[in-house]
């Protein structure tokens, strides 16, 4: 299984993934319909599934023209999200697999940012094989979305689902948020090396516009603040250790920077 980042809106990627034995595709969170169809065309291949990971328009926008083009595409997207996402045929459900390339994912729900969101996770075939983890709006490199309608609890228990992946996970994420999140992280841990070195790495790479995305989980656990509500240096910085509590302040810290 082949996976092309496509840029799409101002700051959104669309994953095409290509099996390129059977020449068929499929796309997670497809906001426009043109990079798709673009590629399916230079790779010669029939998009037959789409993944979707919330029902947010920068993620459902091309389901419609995709399914004209493509009459077959089978159109999944979670059970809370039922009605919101345009063409949906498969309904999933924590625990429930997908199956594309001859490669089995898992489903996790995860609410928080919106309260059908789900994430996708492949893992790999062998130890030299890193794990794919398509995980929309959840994790961000660096950060992680908005509450839209979902609590900090459901956020940690969300993203504690996702953390417990293994460190080799690509972490897939939905936006080239990578430089602003890292931005404000630098504000709340600035003794931290591993941050510290990302932070530059990323500067030099958005200034040769160079994509961020995937990260590693691995990378995310040691310099993503939402995922360290329990290191002692934000404890300490917000005034609280409830896992819940540390999360929601640094969020809201982050939606006021």
């Amino acid at each position: 299984m082949e996976i092309k980042r496509l840029p799409a809106l101002s700051d959104n990627y669309i994953f095409l993934l290509h099996d390129t034995n059977n020449k068929t595709a499929a796309v997670v969170d497809p906001a426009e319909a043109k990079p798709v169809l673009n590629c399916l065309d230079q790779l010669g291949a029939k998009l037959v599934a789409i993944f979707n990971t919330h029902h947010h328009a920068d993620h459902v926008g091309a389901n419609k023209k995709l399914m004209e083009k493509f009459p077959d595409v089978c159109i999944y997207g979670g059970k809370e999200d039922q009605g919101r996402i345009p063409g949906q045929k498969v309904f999933l459900e924590e625990g429930d697999t997908i199956k594309f390339a001859e490669k089995i994912g898992k489903v996790y729900f995860v609410p928080g940012h919106t309260r059908g969101h789900i994430a996708y996770y492949f893992p790999p075939n062998n130890s030299e094989e890193k794990g794919d983890l398509f995980c929309g709006d959840t994790i961000f490199a660096g950060g992680c979305g908005r509450l839209f309608e979902g609590t900090p609890a459901q956020m940690v228990q969300s993203l504690t689902k996702l953390r417990n992946l293994p460190d080799n996970t690509r972490v897939w994420c939905a936006h080239e948020y990578t430089l602003s999140n890292l931005e404000f992280a630098v504000t709340l841990e600035q003794d931290n090396n591993d941050l510290q070195t990302r932070y530059q790495e990323v500067i030099k790479a958005r200034q040769n516009e160079q994509a961020t995305v995937p990260s590693l989980l691995g990378e995310e656990k040691k310099t993503n603040p939402f995922l360290r509500w329990d290191q002692p240096t934000l404890q300490t910085l917000v005034g609280m250790n409830d896992p819940a509590r540390v999360f929601g302040k640094i969020r809201g810290m982050k939606d006021n920077f």
